[in-house]
């Protein structure tokens, strides 16, 4: 194993050269229709488990995993993307029209923290995500908390963004709205939690 650089970027870009060097299988983490397919079947996961849903909340970060969950929605229930103030880019890019490069900072900088929103994810969350929200850090430690002392889960950062988003209130149901939160990702430690 071979850890390169500080950021996805730089690990990509290292991977690429390996690749050419050895002949191996490049997989993108978010910019490649395989994985953004394969993202989808949790849409279709979801769609067999709670047919009533209106509306998920989903953490971004390069893009893959919304796109790949708005792909099978296709706007049949509404998607809503959740990034921190500090991996914005997809919302920049949605404002935009374009990818475009973002500074990236924050608590969940180590998951959502894509400099750069793929072209393949930006394309389809045009059409099929209905908007992204920002929240920020405290908002982000409040819902690991609430997760943690409400129903004993721990989970990453990243991970809890939509529930930051409800608590803030950044994302306000409507009455009676069928309301999902994706919650994906456990690399955290149970003492961070605790130290909060």
């Amino acid at each position: 194993m071979h850890i390169v650089g500080a950021t996805y970027a730089d690990a990509w870009l290292a991977s690429e050269l390996r690749a050419k060097e050895t002949g191996a299988l490049v997989v993108h983490a978010y910019n490649q229709s395989e994985v953004v397919a394969g993202q989808g079947t949790l849409g279709y996961e979801l769609s067999q488990q709670l047919p009533e849903l209106d509306t998920l909340l989903v953490s971004v970060g390069g893009g893959g995993l919304i796109s790949g969950i708005a792909s099978w929605f296709q706007n049949s229930v509404r998607v809503i993307g959740v990034e921190t103030e500090g991996t914005a880019s997809m919302y920049r890019a949605l404002q935009a029209g374009a990818p475009v490069d973002v500074e990236i900072s924050g608590l969940a900088a180590d998951a959502l923290g894509a400099r750069r929103v793929g072209d393949l994810p930006f394309s389809i969350a045009q059409r099929y995500v209905e908007r992204v929200v920002l929240v920020n850090d405290e908002a982000i430690a409040q819902a690991q908390r609430s997760l943690w002392n409400e129903l004993r889960l721990v989970a990453e950062p990243a991970a809890v963004a939509g529930i930051a988003a409800l608590q803030a209130g950044v994302y306000q149901p409507a009455p009676n709205e069928h309301v999902g939160i994706l919650i994906c990702g456990g690399n955290a430690q149970l003492e961070s939690l605790l130290s909060k």
